[in-house]
């Protein structure tokens, strides 16, 4: 099913301020909250939509790519999406956004939560830059990436203890790894879960730590990564690939955050899904005009030069350019003609030119009014 606007989930304006878009999840959540809703899909589905959307729209540079690419910009590479989540995933993915605002487990998260779970705890992030040139750019590329990061021991398999035996359950939280506190609102009692600050959320205790990683579960090591970047990104793009970020003893690995950096090219220049490059032809071609060949990111084009081209002529060659990266069609080539001058000519040349300068053809007239920006506002349009 296709989604939604993220703004008209939460129904608000594109230019809506950071504490509008709170004020308008937080009456969504408690609206559509589980435990006011017990049993109903509808609602279900409402509160993870309406969570999906403040995620996204509360995070500025989340925010930014959304604007920019829409549904494209946030899904596959490991962006965030809580179709296959269930409200208690939800809850532990979010949680310190729900305890700002206010929107707890309420009696227990509807019944069906009641009893908890072990908060998960994830590995930091790592992040690269990765090198594009504007033909990489064009086609996408798939690169094998060595990083140096954390890994899982392999002594202990990331539990941190010498044995089995060296793990004990938590006695503050009794393994749960949260803790409950009740707290008064407008809708009466409400318990609030927080992570238990004995055992940080894993609802373990070890008592004798494993020799080869010092008890973290994890060591220094590297990893080759496959990267695989679609094409018409752009500098400063950020994807992200899940699980391949640091690991942690007894929790997920982080993210791996991959960084766009666009090399400058030699020949062309970018604007968006545009390209620019200049060509130089002969004065005698844009006289007499002729077919060159233009060079491409990927090959050459044969193009036509009309008899009497004027330096600054400038030519458009529609889908020559970079791909959308939300697939919406191909940009184009902006070819600038110049034409050039020699600086050095023979004799037998110069009396040949003299001889065309007392032609009434080749007199020139000057222009009556400026008209350059508006030929140049007018090929754009």
């Amino acid at each position: 099913m296709e989604k939604r606007d993220y703004y008209e989930v939460l129904g608000v304006q594109k230019d809506a301020s950071a504490e509008d878009i709170k004020k308008a999840y937080r009456q969504l959540a408690l609206k559509y909250h589980p435990d006011r809703n017990p049993g109903d899909k509808t609602a279900e589905e409402k509160f993870k939509e309406a969570a999906e959307a403040y995620e996204v729209l509360s995070d500025p540079q989340k925010r930014s790519r959304y604007d920019q690419f829409g549904h494209a910009g946030m899904s596959g590479n490991g962006f965030s999406d809580f179709g296959g989540m269930n409200m208690q995933d939800i809850f532990s993915h979010m949680g310190s956004i729900f305890e700002d605002l206010g929107i707890g487990g309420f009696s227990g998260f509807g019944g069906g939560f009641g009893g908890g779970r072990n908060r998960v705890q994830k590995g930091s992030n790592i992040r690269i830059k990765v090198k594009m040139t504007l033909e990489d750019i064009a086609k996408g590329v798939e690169k094998n990436i060595k990083v140096q990061k954390n890994i899982v021991c392999n002594e202990c398999h990331g539990t941190g203890a010498k044995s089995a035996d060296a793990i004990k359950t938590c006695p503050t939280c009794h393994g749960r790894g949260i803790v409950t506190r009740v707290q008064q609102s407008i809708f009466g009692q409400m318990q609030m879960q927080s992570e238990c600050p004995n055992c940080h959320g894993t609802g373990k205790i070890i008592t004798d730590k494993c020799s080869h990683c010092g008890g973290n579960g994890v060591v220094k090591g590297e990893d080759i990564i496959n990267v695989k970047i679609p094409a018409g990104v752009s500098d400063g793009m950020q994807l992200s690939i899940r699980g391949k970020g640091n690991a942690i003893g007894g929790g997920e690995p982080g993210d791996l955050l991959v960084l766009v950096e666009e090399e400058k090219h030699s020949r062309f220049e970018r604007d968006g899904n545009n390209i620019y490059e200049e060509f130089n032809i002969s004065f005698p071609l844009a006289v007499l005009g002729g077919t060159v060949e233009i060079p491409l990111l990927e090959g050459k084009a044969k193009v036509k030069i009309a008899p009497g081209t004027q330096s600054s002529t400038l030519l458009r060659l529609n889908g020559k350019g970079l791909p959308d990266l939300r697939g919406y069609g191909q940009g184009d080539l902006i070819v600038n003609i110049n034409v050039v001058v020699p600086k050095r000519i023979t004799k037998e040349e110069k009396a040949m030119i003299e001889k065309m300068m007392e032609s009434d053809t080749f007199k020139v007239e000057q222009p009556k009014q400026a008209g350059f920006f508006q030929k140049v506002r007018k090929f754009f349009e």
